[in-house]
């Protein structure tokens, strides 16, 4: 299965950056971070729309999509490991996870995705929701394989 993070903003080196690639390289699968830096002028709702246009573009035709937000289901990490488990199962060769920028995921776009997911009511800079995905795709694995990283936290 092939793993696209679809995120708006470019990562500079630092703590973030390198906590998510030290996931990341942990991880069998392939996982692709295609960042998507869009800048304008005008309000949030243009904004996003304008984010929504470069997400779209980065997510692989025919692939799962996954949007983090605030206002998605709140799912604990083995549920989000049986949905990751069940589509590699059923065959999907992409999923695709979305992390907005600082105002969020256009609405227009939430609707077309296959999940919304939150990682709580607070709102997490996109920077750390990078790192938190990183973290819960390599949970995932090992929940789906029995390692012990997950029974240790």
């Amino acid at each position: 299965m092939n793993i696209v993070i679809a995120a708006v903003g470019s990562m500079r080196s630092g703590p973030e950056q390198s906590l998510t690639e030290s996931y990341i390289n942990r991880i069998p699968w392939t996982v692709d971070v295609r960042e998507v830096d869009v800048r304008g002028k005008g309000d949030a709702a243009t904004q996003t729309k304008k984010e929504a246009e470069g997400l779209s573009a980065a997510i692989p035709p025919g692939a799962k999509v996954v949007c983090m937000d605030s206002r998605g289901k709140r799912l604990d990490s083995e549920a989000i490991a049986d949905r990751l488990g069940r589509w590699r199962d059923d065959g999907e060769q992409n999923v695709a996870l979305v992390i907005g920028g600082a105002d969020g995921l256009d609405a227009t776009f939430l609707k077309t995705a296959d999940l919304v997911v939150s990682f709580g009511a607070v709102t997490w800079p996109h920077m750390l929701t990078r790192v938190l995905v990183a973290e819960q795709l390599y949970r995932a694995h090992c929940i789906l394989t029995g390692h012990p990283y997950h029974r240790g936290h």
